[in-house]
């Protein structure tokens, strides 16, 4: 496994994280108001991961690894360091199927829609309109 040097953006850094987007994942948008983790092997920017607020809770959203690093476990290096120093029962993931079981390792449990607090139930329903995903909670 490679080793990444993960740390909080400093906002000031956002450009770095778009320009990622951009090549690599066009619908996320990284934005200042978010939490916004991060992964670098040597200097170069690999892997990064927002936690987006909403209320007092707080959807894990635009988790990406560039596909030349994919495969490395870098994806789980990062959700570990989220784990140990982000992750609180306040927050969720809407995960893609495929996905399911990555954050089930890293502490996400699958819920029913019902379960969701109402301002995250209502973008539920509206990504789920476009796609099929899986409403999860951090359960540590």
């Amino acid at each position: 496994m490679s080793t990444m040097q993960i740390e909080t953006l400093d906002p000031i850094k956002l450009p770095l994280v778009s320009r990622l987007y951009k090549a690599y994942y066009p619908s996320g948008k990284a934005k200042k108001d978010e939490l916004t983790i991060t992964g670098s092997i040597e200097n170069q920017l690999v892997a990064v991961v927002r936690f987006r607020t909403i209320e007092q809770y707080r959807l894990l959203t635009g988790m990406l690894v560039t596909p030349d690093h994919r495969g490395a476990g870098l994806g789980h290096q990062l959700m570990a360091h989220c784990t140990e120093q982000v992750l609180s029962e306040q927050d969720f993931c809407f995960a893609y199927a495929h996905l399911e079981a990555f954050y089930t390792q890293h502490g996400f449990k699958t819920i029913e829609v019902e379960l969701l607090p109402n301002s995250l139930k209502g973008l539920f329903d509206r990504y789920s309109l476009k796609k099929t995903l899986i409403p999860m909670q951090f359960q540590h």
